[in-house]
């Protein structure tokens, strides 16, 4: 990557100053990934609240809560593409500010509305909608956060820049898993369903503000700056090889996206309806495997910038696929001791770290800078959209058909299986690609 312009961003990063870009970029990342945490541990309670006319059944209420989840994620794409756009043509900072606003009041809405014994079948349908303006703002954050942190990283240091991205989700997931398991403790059950669930949801509101403050400070990307700078328009790369470098991004991370889900947010959901684990342990369970994911992101990220972006991402996916059914079945087993178990998922937990940490800068080196926001963000949210956005809706309804419990682990090795085969493709950028 050639020497960034001058200016506050990246040199003040790399000195140890202002890390105005770093944290400007990742924040928004870690209020997404909260509140999809929260309604990933919360999704009993709201299926309970939101899902459950008179004669319907937990089980059929959870399936139409994660049909809630992953419609989210389908308009994912839409946001990536059209927040993706602006962001190549009119700068990444704007439009970073515009998705993180549109994300909070989305987010900060769901906290606040009535439930099913309110107004009836129109409960569902305005957390569906406020779902679905969440998952537009997502989509757009993903690609623009990613583009900044990358284009504004030091020579040699863009994977443990782009880490950071993925280190927020771990962050955020952490965060919802520690309000949720908070208010499991100090509030009665009767507390809890009733109206403690909504308080998370309403944190974001001073979260997002925090994160309004600091984008509305962050300066443009040395990158998008020297492109729009010269005085011609930016060169574009033909359509049909942008959507084929999509395609293929997206199967990439598909083993991140399925394998991430499955392990660190289906899970509270799965230990209770199919191994009888109560509210507390399922989210114990979920903390210790954010900590492994959080413990090898950020070293994967910088192994990455050393030894390539491939062989580390390929050694998540193909553990995922040998390992998931042997860990799943030690969580099964009666007699498996407490500490064994908390060894295994934090341990899938960790694997996952794997592909999320080179991933982002593995995605972004597949993009010029004329069309990285766009590229590398609908990349991102067609795969979440299909491998995450769906893992529960998929998990939960395929265990209710057919009765196995060993559906999550056949899921998660599945999805790294095929994508590790895209990521035997992937090589080395030459000096330049990705600056």
């Amino acid at each position: 990557m050639t020497a960034p312009a001058p200016g506050p961003g990246p040199r003040s990063v790399r000195a140890g100053g202002s890390r105005r870009a770093l944290f400007a970029g990742a924040v928004g990342n870690f209020i997404e990934w909260y509140e999809f945490g929260v309604y990933g541990y919360f999704a009993t309670i709201i299926a309970a609240r939101f899902f459950t006319p008179e004669g319907g059944g937990e089980a059929e209420a959870l399936v139409r809560t994660y049909a809630s989840f992953a419609l989210a994620f389908f308009f994912r794409p839409v946001g990536a593409a059209l927040f993706g756009r602006l962001g190549d043509r009119v700068g990444r900072r704007p439009v970073l500010v515009l998705v993180i606003v549109l994300m909070t009041v989305a987010t900060t809405l769901i906290g606040a509305l009535p439930t099913y014994d309110t107004v009836g079948a129109a409960a569902p349908w305005l957390l569906t909608l406020l779902r679905v303006l969440q998952g537009l703002s997502a989509g757009g954050e993903f690609g623009g956060a990613v583009s900044v942190l990358t284009e504004s990283a030091p020579a040699g240091r863009r994977g443990l820049y782009g880490a950071w991205q993925s280190f927020t989700v771990a962050l955020g997931l952490l965060g919802g898993a520690g309000a949720a398991a908070f208010l499991a403790t100090v509030l009665s059950p009767a507390a809890l369903e009733s109206w403690g669930w909504r308080l998370p949801f309403l944190a974001t509101l001073p979260l997002g503000l925090g994160a309004l403050w600091l984008r509305l400070r962050l300066d443009e990307t040395p990158a998008f700056r020297r492109e729009n700078e010269e005085g011609t328009a930016p060169v574009r790369p033909p359509v049909r090889e942008t959507a084929r470098a999509i395609a293929l991004g997206a199967g990439r991370v598909m083993s991140w996206a399925a394998a991430g889900y499955t392990f660190l947010v289906v899970l509270p959901s799965y230990l209770q309806n199919s191994l009888d684990a109560t509210f507390r342990q399922a989210l114990l369970a979920t903390v210790l495997a954010n900590l492994g994911f959080a413990a090898t992101i950020l070293p994967a990220g910088r192994l990455s910038d050393r030894v390539g972006r491939r062989p580390v991402m390929l050694t998540g996916a193909l553990s995922v696929t040998v390992l998931a059914l042997p860990l799943l079945n030690l969580l099964q087993a009666p007699g498996t001791s407490t500490v064994a178990k908390g060894l295994a998922v934090c341990a899938a937990g960790a694997v996952v770290g794997l592909m999320a940490g080179p991933g982002p800068a593995m995605l972004s080196e597949m993009f010029p800078t004329s069309v990285r926001y766009t590229g590398l963000g609908l990349a991102y949210a067609l795969s979440n959209a299909v491998f995450s956005g769906c893992a529960g809706l998929i998990i939960t309804e395929t265990i209710k058909r057919t009765g196995s419990v060993d559906i999550p682990a056949y899921y998660a090795a599945a999805t790294c299986a095929v994508s590790a085969v895209a990521l035997l493709t992937f090589r080395k950028p030459t000096a330049g690609q990705g600056s």
